[in-house]
């Protein structure tokens, strides 16, 4: 294969800026926020979060299931059409993009959720059993103990594990199906990561119920 020409690789570039444009603003749009505001209420009333959990807490069970399944799809919705197009490279930035732009939305000038819906529905588009494997963990946990945010961080740290497998040991996850490598392998990590930085109260929380020596 010949090496790109500057105009190829300036052609690549673009499209890669376009996609995560498109899904950033995309995964911008706040259901929670939206439907908050309608129904003239303060998300500012639970934790602040302007996520399917708080929206739950503050606007009913009904709404923050509705506003989940809306954030699922917002992941999942940029990243289908960008895999089924130019392919899962591309379709990578799509995923990251849009969790960026639900944690950090324009349109709430820069507030946003924790980003766990939107990255489901992104690992849902690409890699469906990576997706069924944390809901897995996430469910386990929370049958378990209860807690949302422990659910959601240990299924964040289990996608970092994911993609340090995906780059060390490629062969662990082939019962699962999809690519892997180093551009999976980064991808699941900074997903992962973006998840638990977005938890940095919860796991404060979770180390201080232990014993310190």
């Amino acid at each position: 294969m010949s090496p790109l020409t500057g105009s190829e690789l300036g052609l690549l570039a673009a499209l890669a800026v376009v996609v995560a444009a498109f899904s950033f603003f995309l995964g911008g749009v706040n259901p929670a926020a939206i439907f908050a505001r309608a129904l003239g209420k303060d998300l500012s009333a639970g934790s602040g979060n302007p996520g399917a959990t708080n929206a739950g807490r503050v606007l009913g069970r009904k709404w923050g299931v509705l506003v989940g399944v809306l954030d699922v799809i917002k992941g999942l919705l940029p990243v289908w059409l960008v895999v089924s197009t130019v392919g899962v490279f591309y379709a990578y930035i799509a995923g990251i993009a849009a969790v960026l732009g639900h944690v950090f939305s324009p349109f709430l000038r820069g507030r946003g959720g924790k980003g766990v819906a939107t990255a489901l529905g992104a690992i849902l588009a690409v890699h469906p059993w990576y997706a069924v494997a944390l809901l897995v963990v996430f469910l386990i946990a929370f049958v378990v103990t209860r807690w949302v945010a422990l659910g959601s961080m240990l299924a964040a740290i289990a996608l970092v594990v994911i993609g340090i497998l995906a780059v060390f040991a490629p062969g662990v996850l082939e019962p699962l199906g999809g690519s892997v490598g180093w551009a999976t392998g980064v991808w699941a990590v900074v997903l992962g990561g973006i998840i638990l930085a977005r938890h940095q109260r919860n796991v404060r929380e979770a180390t201080s119920r232990f014993p310190h020596p």
